[in-house]
């Protein structure tokens, strides 16, 4: 009985995990939104520039959210 707990705990990091692809591909879209930007609009590079940070502070932080829930399940229940 012990072991499929176990089992049932790294499922559910696993799963929890996957939200780490999503930010990955967010990030992503973010710079590659400040590249064509700054491609059309090269006078409004360091708003731009503030702005992309900013996004890639939140996505970022929504990716810790989800590596801190995995690691959690993991160590906690």
């Amino acid at each position: 009985m012990p072991y499929m707990l176990e089992g049932a705990k790294l499922i559910g990091a696993g799963c929890a995990t996957i939200a780490l692809a999503g930010a990955g591909a967010g990030i992503g879209i973010v710079f590659g939104s400040l590249i064509n930007s700054v491609a059309r609009n090269p006078s409004l590079t360091k708003q731009l520039f503030g702005y992309a940070i900013l996004g890639f502070a939140l996505t970022e932080a929504i990716a810790l959210f989800a590596l801190m829930m995995a690691f959690l399940i993991l160590f906690v229940f």
